[in-house]
Parts: structure tokens; C-alpha cells; sequence
């Protein structure tokens, strides 16, 4: 039996909430854009009436308002769009109990052998009109046998549409199109096949396999079998988890730092989050990585192991900090940095003998980090803090535990 499976894509989902809870803007050009004081002003996402004024997701707002000066600048409610894209997987899971995201607006799902009436087609059609009409906003779906095709048919006709790719259309529809229109495919992979003479879908499908992977290693394979049609990975179940492989946040800061100080503020700020992410998965880190952007966008990364696995925001803090303060050379001031908890273990994995009385201190200081976790639950996330933090004059108002983004899941390393 052929797989079929379908690829469902809010259309401008963040724009298209905005416009849903404030109908006065509907019409407009519209962008939801981070925040200019906090220098996190790029465009995060926009309607259909200001990409048509040449607007582009990730451009400055000045330059976005400079080629339309009517544009309405909102910023993002992270709360909506968790709870938007919540109600927009119900309605897919009514359709399949194999749905798998892939960032907070995008989904597959495996319809084969399903009982509705019609095939994925129909289906589809389904989807789309109950998104409209209990949602109030739109989705492009993608029809095909396999992962790929079918997120490259969202992608093909938008807004609100269907469109099939199979077996005897996928050579007329997609190998027409740039390289960087196959899933994968980024600026630095697309320079690289850009080198090789491969400008299009079809001149890489029809490419040397091997030479593929000469040049670019098994990615050159997997993006060979992916133009042609030749993706087997599947769907994962609706209640599938997948294991976290790490837990990290950055953050631009509201002004250059200059100082060591500043910077173990910022990390202490970084840390909470991430160990409070850790907890909650049930899990430890072994390692954790400093990355460190300077006002000239030059980024370094240092990584250190930890003394012990561990969660707790203190010990983070205290090996970043120490990390940090003996690599960073303070050839020029700090704009941006980040904290990375890699090698992550079950938090009830046991200790060496040796380390038994580090590890009492580290149990009695994440006993007191999950009282914070509690306080912050049901108060706020700004009902406890750390004394360093209550001024405010490092890190302003941000909040890394508001600010997470969901990442696509790299699927084809399952």
C-alpha cells in the first residue's frame, strides 16, 4: 500500500493570529516584529499584505518600515500561538493518531489506509476548511508518499490551498525549482552545490550519487535520495516524546556589556531557564557550552565539563561563569550570549562514591531550584529572583523562560 502522507503549514501563523485578535489591522500590512529597544527588532513573521510590499522575515524593522511606511508593527504573544497551534493539532488528530510536528505551525500526518471517505486528497480538503472555520485563520496542506514531497507541497501553493505531489507529477512540479527549495538545503549547502554546477531540484536529483557524497559527505547522499523521491522516514505516533538531545537559550542583551560582572549576570539569568527545562524533562547535563557573540557579530563557543551531571541553576551558573571568565579576552564588548546544556542524562542516574558529598549539596540546592520552579508555576514567572537580577540594568526586562523558541525536530536522524 502507498503511503499517504499530508503536510500541514499554518499560513503566516504569528501575523495571522495578530490579525484573528485584532480584526481593526486585518487589511493592513502587518509584521510581528521582537522588540527595537531590546535590539531584537528583525521581523519574525508577516501577513500577505506585507510580503506583497516586498517585507522579509528576518530584515530590520527599519528596513521593513522603509519599504512600507503604513506597516503595523505587533510584537509576539508566545501564550497565543502555543495555544493556536494546540487547537489546530486537535483538529489534526481527529484525522490521525500519527501526527508529528515540526516547529510550532507545521505538522505531518500519516493518513494511509484511513477510514474516512475519499484518500489524502479529501482529507486534506477537510483540514483545511475546519482550520478556517473554527480557527479563523488558514493552512496550506501537502499532499504526497513521502515526508519530503509533502512539506514541499505546503509550501507550493499559498495561502490556503491543497496541493498533490506523486509519483508521476513530482518531476514537472519540483525539479524545476532552486536547490534551496528542498528541505535541508541551507545558504552554505546551497553555495556549495551552487560550485558543483547543481542549480535546480532536478539537476542534483540527476547528479552522481557518490560524487554527492565526495563532496558533501552522507548529507550529499540524503539530499540526492530526497530529490528523488526516495524519503522513507516515517511519521511518528501522536504521542510520541522524543528524548531531548540538549537544552540551551541566548539572548541579544538590550545593550553591550563590558565587564565580567555583566556577563556572570547574564549567565546566572540564561542558567535559571535552562536548568528549570532540565528539571522538567528529568534530566542532567554533563556538559555545558558558553557561546559568546561581540558587537562586531564575531561568535566564539567554549564547553566544559561539569564537576557532576547536573540541574541545578548554581551549578550552571558557576561552571559558565568560570568558563567564561577564563577564555573571553574582552577584545571587544559582549552583544549576545548563549548557555547549552549537552550530554544529558536521567536525572536518576547514579553517582560515583566519590562524588557522594558534591552530590548531597547539588540535591539540596535543585531542592530548593524546584520550590522556585513551584513559586514561579502558580505565581509568575517574575514572582521569585535572583538578587543579581533585580536591577534590571544588564539584562532589562527578558526573560528567557518567555522567549523559547520551538525548533523544527531533525527527523531524518531518527
Amino acid at each position: 500500500m502507498q503511503r499517504e502522507i499530508l503536510h500541514c503549514d499554518l499560513n503566516n501563523f504569528y501575523a495571522s493570529v495578530e490579525c484573528l485578535y485584532n480584526p481593526r489591522i486585518r487589511e493592513l500590512p502587518v509584521a510581528v516584529c521582537g522588540s527595537v529597544e531590546l535590539r531584537h527588532g528583525i521581523v519574525l513573521a508577516k501577513n500577505m499584505a506585507a510580503k506583497a510590499c516586498g517585507v522579509k522575515t528576518g530584515e530590520p524593522v527599519w528596513a521593513a518600515k522603509r519599504k512600507c511606511a503604513n506597516l503595523v508593527v505587533v510584537p509576539p504573544n508566545r501564550e497565543r500561538y502555543l495555544s493556536m497551534s494546540a487547537s489546530a493539532r486537535a483538529i489534526y488528530e481527529r484525522h490521525s493518531g500519527f501526527v508529528e510536528s515540526f516547529g510550532i505551525d507545521e505538522c505531518w500526518l500519516d493518513v494511509t489506509g484511513s477510514p474516512e471517505p475519499g484518500g489524502g486528497e479529501q482529507i486534506a480538503e477537510r483540514i483545511r476548511r475546519e482550520i478556517r472555520e473554527e480557527l479563523g485563520i488558514t493552512v496550506s496542506v501537502g499532499v504526497s508518499y513521502n515526508k519530503i514531497f509533502a512539506k514541499m507541497g505546503s509550501d507550493y501553493k499559498k495561502p490556503d490551498a491543497v496541493t498533490v505531489i506523486t509519483r508521476q507529477n513530482y518531476r514537472e512540479l519540483l525539479w524545476p525549482l532552486p536547490v534551496r527549495e528542498l528541505l535541508f538545503v541551507g545558504r552554505a549547502t546551497e553555495s556549495k552545490l551552487h560550485t558543483m554546477g547543481l542549480y535546480t531540484i532536478g539537476q542534483l536529483a540527476g547528479c552522481d550519487p557518490a560524487y554527492l557524497m565526495h563532496r558533501l559527505g552522507k548529507n550529499g547522499y540524503m539530499l540526492w535520495l530526497f530529490s528523488n523521491g526516495r524519503d522513507e522516514s516515517a511519521v511518528m505516533p501522536s504521542d510520541y516524546v522524543d528524548e531531548p538531545k540538549s537544552v540551551g537559550n541566548s539572548m541579544t542583551l538590550p545593550r553591550d556589556i563590558t565587564s565580567r560582572r555583566e556577563a556572570e549576570v547574564t549567565l546566572t539569568l540564561l542558567a535559571d531557564s535552562v536548568a528549570k527545562r532540565l528539571r522538567r524533562a528529568r534530566k542532567v547535563a554533563r556538559i555545558i557550552q558558553v557561546s559568546v557573540k561581540d558587537n562586531e557579530l564575531f561568535s566564539r563557543e567554549y564547553e566544559s565539563l561539569l564537576p557532576e551531571p547536573s540541574a541545578s541553576a548554581a551549578a550552571l551558573t558557576a561552571c559558565a561563569a568560570g568558563l567564561f571568565g577564563a577564555r573571553y579576552q574582552w577584545e571587544r564588548p559582549v552583544r549576545a550570549m548563549g548557555l547549552r546544556a549537552v550530554e544529558l542524562l536521567d536525572e536518576d542516574t547514579p553517582v560515583q562514591l566519590d562524588l557522594e558529598q558534591y552530590a548531597r549539596s547539588q540535591l539540596r540546592q535543585e531542592k530548593i531550584e524546584r520550590s522556585m520552579d513551584e513559586i514561579r508555576r502558580r505565581f509568575g514567572v517574575r514572582a521569585i529572583t535572583r538578587g543579581c537580577l533585580l536591577d534590571g540594568s544588564v539584562t532589562g526586562t527578558i526573560s528567557p523562560a518567555d522567549d523559547n523558541i520551538v525548533h523544527p525536530v531533525a527527523f531524518r536522524k531518527r
